[in-house]
């Protein structure tokens, strides 16, 4: 520990001198605890960081909607799903009446003079269903040729699971991401069937071998639609970090799975080198590198206003927040009510309400002190999230100039959501090969659940040779 300095020997300069640079080290101590505190307080509301990462202290949930004249609960003409009697039951089970429950009089000979009808739900006892397909030999009693019929397309073992039962196998792994040792209990359990973990690995193996055609049909697709949604995530392959990168729409998902990150990850899965719309996104700058149009996800900047404004007190953040939201409103009614536009002079509004609250809060930004180091000093991270509002302004508010752009990019958020908790499940993938599997089976399972269909219908078309390929649309 350094010994306190002699002030007795110190002139009135050194003295000054010397508070002076306590000073400023002081205040650089309190912009650092801040900071820290700062990074203390962010969680989910506030920032981009999981719900998973806040604990057991989750934040009071708070909400910039406006109360509603809805009340809470299903809303008029909600289809709601209630077990209603059929007409026809499958089975009839007769509960006679014995004696009288009043005076013990026998009743047993006494015919009925109506019923009381309840109905009971229930499975039937599944079994395995075992088809032999024999193939006739025969012999040409004029050339003594011996022949053989042929087997069905498919059948190519002397045995083997059907296409159902492999649908059913590849749907409990790729969708409820069940695990192999939990899924070789279920279906012992449930269908009586022993399967082997290694003949689990090979029927998903032999799935995705299938959807190879899909794949490039629905990058194609994508290609050609008007909006698009990208994000990444990292998440483990072999030990080492990859990304998932996605694109999808409402009809449309497409996942792939690749060891960087950035512009060479997307000019090899080859969707943005040749996109032309308009790619949502959260501000990743690699996608700046493709000359389309962007929209940023205004989700993300309504989470880092509230936190400029409760961590740092920046009250032109809850100003900004509060005229996106309005607008976000204002854009929903009007296409509730088939508009296909705002009125001009609302466009204008709201973006002269824009530009005047930033103008309004550049003086109350924070600022780093500098360490002297050399270089461009470091902005601090509201400073940041200013000048990206605006040098950003036309993709922050492109959903009311173009309502087919959409206010977030929440729809690659909730495609990317399933792959995180397979993560959470398993850990992470074993090899490359079991990665890009998992990302194929989901695109098409993700794909077709889009599109309305019944997913054992779709996977027993990819395992008989005839998978699912969407439509083609101008707007997907």
């Amino acid at each position: 520990m350094e010994k306190r300095p002699n002030l007795k020997g110190l002139s009135e300069a050194q003295k000054d001198e010397l508070i002076y640079s306590l000073w400023d080290q002081v205040q650089l101590l309190r912009q650092q605890v801040r900071e820290l505190q700062a990074q203390l307080a962010s969680n989910s509301r506030n920032s981009s960081k999981p719900p998973s990462s806040d604990g057991y202290g989750k934040p009071k949930p708070k909400s910039r909607r406006r109360k509603g004249e809805k009340s809470s609960g299903g809303q008029p003409g909600h289809k709601g799903i209630t077990l209603k009697k059929v007409s026809q039951a499958d089975v009839f089970v007769t509960h006679e009446v014995r004696q009288c429950s009043f005076c013990g009089q026998d009743l047993s000979k006494e015919s009925p003079t109506g019923y009381e009808a309840r109905q009971l739900f229930e499975l039937r006892e599944i079994e395995l269903e075992v088809i032999e397909h024999q193939a006739q030999i025969k012999v040409c009693p004029y050339c003594q040729h011996q022949g053989k019929a042929s087997f069905p397309e498919g059948v190519e073992q002397p045995a083997q699971y059907g296409a159902r039962v492999q649908s059913l196998v590849t749907y409990l792994s790729q969708y409820q991401l069940i695990p192999y040792q939990r899924m070789q209990e279920l279906l012992q359990d449930v269908f009586h069937i022993a399967m082997s973990q290694g003949t689990i690995d090979n029927l998903l193996s032999r799935c995705a071998a299938q959807l190879h055609e899909f794949g490039e049909a629905v990058k194609g697709q994508l290609i050609q639609s008007e909006v698009v949604h990208f994000d990444e995530s990292g998440l483990r392959v072999d030990k080492a970090l990859h990304w998932l990168h996605i694109a999808s729409t409402e009809r449309l998902t497409y996942y792939r799975i690749h060891r960087k990150r950035g512009h060479e990850a997307m000019d090899e899965i080859g969707i943005l080198p040749d996109y032309e719309g308009c790619a949502m996104h959260d501000h990743w700058k690699s996608y700046y590198n493709y000359d389309c149009s962007h929209g940023l996800c205004n989700a993300h900047h309504l989470r880092e206003l509230i936190y400029a404004e409760e961590e740092y007190d920046q009250r032109w953040a809850a100003k900004l927040a509060d005229c996106l939201v309005e607008a976000k409103a204002e854009v929903d009614r009007a296409k509730s009510q088939g508009e296909r536009s705002l009125s001009a002079k609302r466009v204008a509004y709201y973006d002269r309400r824009y530009g005047r609250i930033l103008l309004q809060g550049y003086g109350q930004l924070p600022q780093l002190k500098s360490h002297h180091k050399r270089g461009r000093p470091k902005q601090h991270k509201i400073k940041n999230l200013f000048d990206r509002l605006k040098k950003h302004k036309w993709e922050t508010l492109g959903f009311i100039y173009d309502f087919s752009i959409p206010f977030d990019n929440n729809q690659a958020e909730r495609d990317v959501r399933m792959i995180k908790t397979k993560q959470k499940i398993s850990g992470c993938f074993r090899s490359t090969k079991g990665a890009d599997r998992f990302a194929l089976i989901r695109s098409y399972i993700s794909t077709t659940r889009k599109q309305g269909l019944n997913l054992l219908d779709a996977l027993s078309c990819a395992f008989n040779g005839n998978a699912f390929i969407p439509e083609s649309r101008s707007l997907a």
